[in-house]
C-alpha cells in the first residue's frame, strides 16, 4: 500500500463554473460573496475596496478554485439549494447528496447593537451543522494575498489558525478540527461546527456559543430594520431583499455608498469592459439615497450627506470628480493587475478607475439632488441650514458655468467628448432643486436667482437636445443618436411625463435600444464597439417611463419579466444578456437593485385598495 495519506487519493469534487449566482453578505463594513454550493468566493477586508482576502472569482477560467475561498465541500454532491432568512442578510446554503444526507451553512456578517452602538466587526460568520445522516465533509479556509500572487504564512493555535498576508493578519477562531481544515481533509460531520474569521483578536467567549449569539443578534437585528420601512402593497419580498442590498453596500464608517462591491466582472463575454466599482460613484449613490428614502429609510442619508459635505467643502467649489474612495480618497489611479485572470479567464482584472480623471458635469447635479431632501424633512436629527446650503450654490455655479460645455457624459466615454443632454439635464436639475431649498429656508433672492438659471438651461434642452428627424431627445446638444439616459428628464422632474415630445422619446427608444423589455445605454459605438447587453438600471428606467406616460399593464408586464432576470436570490448586476438572461458586470449592481425599489413603488397598487 502506498504510504501516502488516504486524503490525497480522494479525486478533487468537481470545480463549479463561475456565474453570478451568488449572495450576498455584509454589515456595513465588509460584504463577502457566497456562490450557490456554499463557497465563499470574494470578500475583501477590511473594507470593500481593500485588496481581496478571497479571490476565487477572478481566477476562475477553470472553474472555482479552492485557493482564494472559504469552502465547505459534501461527499457525492447530488443537490443543493441556497434561501436568505426572509428580511435579513443571513444566508443558507443546503447541500444533499444521494443517499438523502445533507449538512447546512449559515452565513453571515455580524451586525447588532450593542452597549447603545452598532457592532459591525470585519469579520465573516459561518455555521455548518448536519442535517441528516453522517455526511462527509471537507472545510477549507484558504486566503490569499496580493490579488492571488502571496499564499500565507500559517501558524497553529490551540483553537485558531492565524493566516499571515502581506496585507495583513487574519484569525479563524473554529471549533471544525483545526488539521482537518489546515490540510483540507475529508471527515465525517457529527455535530455541528463554527468559524469565525477576522482580526487577530483572542475571542473572549466560546467559538460555537459566540457565533450563535452572533447569528441571532444579526439575524434580528436585520428583522427589525426591515420592519421599518413603508413597503408597497406588491412585490414586498423583491424590495426587501433590493433594500437590505443597497444598505449593505454602505461602507458606514464614512457614509460612502459603493457602486458594487466586485471589480473587473466583465459587462459581457470577452468584452475586455472590465472595470473596479468599490468606489463612491456620487450619482449613483443619490439614486441609492433616493430609493431608500422612498421606504422611509433615512438613516443611509443622513449617514451618507456627511460624507457628501466633506466632498463639497473639500473641493473649495471648483472641480469635483465623479467618484471618490470610501474614504474620501481622490487619486485612484486605474492599474491591470496581472497574476490575475479574471472572471472565466475574461480579463483584464482592474484596480482603480480611471474615471476619477474625468470631468462629468452631471455630477453637481447628483450632489445637489442627493442632499436636497433634507431642506425638506422634518423626521432628520439634523436639519441642515444656512451654511449648508451656501456649500451647496457653489456646486450650483458649477453646474451654471459648465452645463453647456463637453463632458465625459454619465458613460464615462474616454476618447469623446460632447454636450451630454444627460449631464446639461442634471445641471438643470442642481439650479432647480437649489431654488426649491432656498424656498424652503425663506431665502427669495436666492430662489429667484436659481430659478433664473434653471429655466435658461431648460429652454436650451428643449432647443438643441430635441432632434426632430428622430421625433426624440437625443445624445448630446444637436446630436443625433438615441440614449437611455434621457429617460431621466421624467424622473428627476424635467417636464410632465405625458409631454408628447417624451412620448415619442420613449416610443424611439423602444423601437432601437430594446429586446422586449431589456434596454441598452445607447445605439452609437463607443470605445469598445457597440454594446451587446442591457444595462440593466435602463431597462427599470423604461419600466418608469412607461407607468409615467399611463402605460401601466406595458409597465408592470416588463417589471415582472426584468424580476425574473435576477438570480436565485433575488439580486442584480449590472448587465443581462437578453438571449440567455443570464447576468454580467460588477455584484451586486446598486443601480440595478434601486431599479426594484423604484419600480414596485411606482407601479404597486395602494394599500387602501385591500385594507
Amino acid at each position: 500500500m502506498s504510504d501516502a495519506p488516504a486524503n490525497a487519493l480522494r479525486p478533487e469534487s468537481p470545480r463549479p463554473r463561475a456565474r453570478l449566482e451568488l449572495a450576498i453578505i455584509g454589515n456595513c463594513t465588509i460584504g463577502a460573496l457566497v456562490e450557490r454550493q456554499g463557497s465563499i468566493v470574494w470578500c475583501c477586508m477590511p473594507r470593500f475596496d481593500s485588496p481581496p482576502v478571497f479571490d476565487a472569482l477572478l481566477h476562475s477560467q477553470d472553474g472555482l478554485p479552492l485557493a482564494g475561498a472559504m469552502t465547505v465541500e459534501l461527499e457525492g454532491l447530488a443537490r443543493h439549494e441556497q434561501a436568505y432568512d426572509p428580511g435579513t442578510a443571513v444566508v443558507r446554503t443546503r447541500l444533499w447528496d444521494a443517499q438523502g444526507q445533507g449538512v447546512e451553512i449559515t452565513d453571515f456578517a455580524p451586525r447588532f447593537v450593542s452597549r447603545d452602538r452598532i457592532f459591525r466587526p470585519a469579520q465573516l460568520g459561518r455555521r455548518v451543522r448536519p442535517l441528516a445522516g453522517r455526511p462527509r465533509v471537507r472545510v477549507t479556509v484558504r486566503p490569499q494575498g496580493a490579488w492571488g500572487a502571496a499564499q500565507p504564512t500559517v501558524t497553529r493555535g490551540s483553537h485558531h489558525l492565524r493566516y499571515v498576508l502581506p496585507e495583513g493578519t487574519w484569525r479563524l477562531n473554529t471549533s471544525a478540527p483545526l488539521t482537518y481544515v489546515h490540510d483540507g481533509t475529508w471527515f465525517a460531520l457529527h455535530a455541528p461546527v463554527s468559524l469565525m474569521l477576522g482580526p487577530d483578536e483572542t475571542m473572549s467567549e466560546g467559538i460555537d456559543e459566540t457565533a450563535r449569539d452572533f447569528e441571532e443578534r444579526t439575524a434580528l437585528y436585520w428583522r427589525h430594520w426591515t420592519r421599518r420601512l413603508a413597503l408597497p402593497l406588491q412585490w414586498q419580498d423583491a424590495v426587501i431583499r433590493a433594500a437590505i442590498t443597497l444598505k449593505l453596500c454602505q461602507y458606514e464608517d464614512t457614509g460612502a455608498i459603493v457602486a458594487a462591491l466586485t471589480t473587473s466582472i466583465p459587462e459581457a463575454p470577452d468584452s475586455g469592459r472590465n472595470w473596479d466599482y468599490r468606489y463612491c460613484w456620487l450619482r449613483d449613490a443619490f439614486f441609492v439615497v433616493r430609493a431608500l428614502n422612498s421606504l422611509s429609510e433615512v438613516g443611509t442619508m443622513e449617514s451618507y450627506l456627511r460624507w457628501l459635505y466633506d466632498i463639497v467643502r473639500g473641493s473649495g467649489g471648483g472641480h469635483v470628480q465623479p467618484l471618490y474612495g470610501i474614504g474620501l480618497e481622490r487619486d485612484l489611479p486605474e492599474s491591470i493587475v496581472e497574476v490575475a485572470a479574471g472572471y472565466r479567464g475574461m480579463g483584464p482584472v482592474r484596480l482603480g478607475n480611471q474615471a476619477q480623471e474625468h470631468f462629468q458635469h452631471d455630477v453637481y447635479g447628483g450632489i445637489v439632488l442627493g442632499a436636497a431632501q433634507a431642506f425638506h424633512d422634518s423626521r432628520l436629527l439634523q436639519r441642515p441650514g444656512a451654511a449648508d446650503f451656501a456649500a451647496l450654490e457653489t456646486m450650483g455655479e458649477q453646474a451654471w458655468r459648465l452645463h453647456d460645455q463637453p463632458d465625459a457624459g454619465i458613460w464615462e466615454l474616454r476618447t469623446r467628448a460632447r454636450v451630454h443632454t444627460s449631464s446639461v439635464l442634471m445641471c438643470w436639475a442642481a439650479c432647480d432643486r437649489l431654488a426649491h431649498a432656498a424656498r424652503a429656508l425663506a431665502l427669495p433672492q436666492r430662489a429667484a436667482l436659481w430659478r433664473e438659471r434653471a429655466q435658461k438651461i431648460r429652454q436650451l434642452i428643449h432647443e438643441r437636445a430635441w432632434n426632430e428627424k428622430r421625433q426624440a431627445y437625443v445624445e448630446s446638444l444637436d446630436g443625433e443618436h438615441l440614449d437611455a439616459s434621457v429617460l431621466l428628464m421624467a424622473e428627476v422632474g424635467f417636464l410632465p411625463a405625458r409631454d408628447p415630445r417624451f412620448v415619442r422619446t420613449v416610443d424611439a427608444l423602444v423601437a432601437t435600444l430594446c429586446d422586449g423589455p431589456f434596454m441598452r445605454r445607447y445605439e452609437a459605438p463607443d470605445d469598445f464597439g457597440r454594446p451587446e447587453v442591457a444595462f440593466n438600471v435602463c431597462s427599470f428606467w423604461l419600466v418608469d417611463a412607461l407607468a409615467r406616460i399611463g402605460r401601466h399593464d406595458q409597465a408592470c408586464e416588463a417589471f415582472e419579466a426584468l424580476l425574473a432576470s435576477r438570480n436565485h436570490v433575488g439580486l442584480l448586476s449590472e448587465d443581462t444578456a437578453p438571449a440567455t438572461r443570464e447576468l454580467w458586470g460588477n455584484f451586486p449592481q446598486t443601480y440595478s437593485m434601486v431599479g426594484i425599489v423604484n419600480g414596485a413603488v411606482r407601479l404597486s397598487a395602494p394599500w387602501d385598495s385591500v385594507v
